[in-house]
């Protein structure tokens, strides 16, 4: 028995997650101070979740572009969203106008590497060790 991870779905599950999330902390955070807690300006977190959406995307970018269509534009939309994200945590008051670009540009960058990973499957260079 075989068990595949299919990272761009990860991928893009990582980052609805993230959007989710940024889309509905604020209406929570108002509730917890009710519950004792104080999460309001945990910008470890929100750093650690940035960094692990990039490590779990650039490992899928990284595999599409090896093994299948050995193009960096997948990746550098991806990290165009993540630069966003980052900049979305320095200038909190545009977190919205920042928000939404970094959420289309990291779906679009994975969707982006499964298309051309499903169109060039295994399109062999001579940088490919396979």
């Amino acid at each position: 028995m075989n068990f595949k991870i299919n990272w761009d779905a990860l991928g893009i599950s990582a980052s609805l997650a993230c959007a989710i999330h940024c889309a509905l902390l604020p209406l929570l955070i108002n509730s917890l101070p009710i519950l004792g807690v104080e999460i309001i300006h945990n910008t470890k977190f929100e750093y650690f979740m940035i960094g692990l959406a990039f490590v779990i995307g650039a490992y899928s970018f990284w595999h599409g572009y090896k093994k299948h269509h050995h193009s960096l534009t997948p990746f550098l939309i991806f990290s165009a969203g993540m630069a966003f994200l980052v900049a979305k945590q320095i200038w909190h008051e545009y977190q919205l106008i920042l928000l939404i670009p970094a959420v289309v540009l990291i779906v679009y960058g994975h969707v982006s590497n499964y298309r051309s990973c499903r169109v060039h499957n295994h399109a062999h260079a001579d940088d490919c060790d396979h």
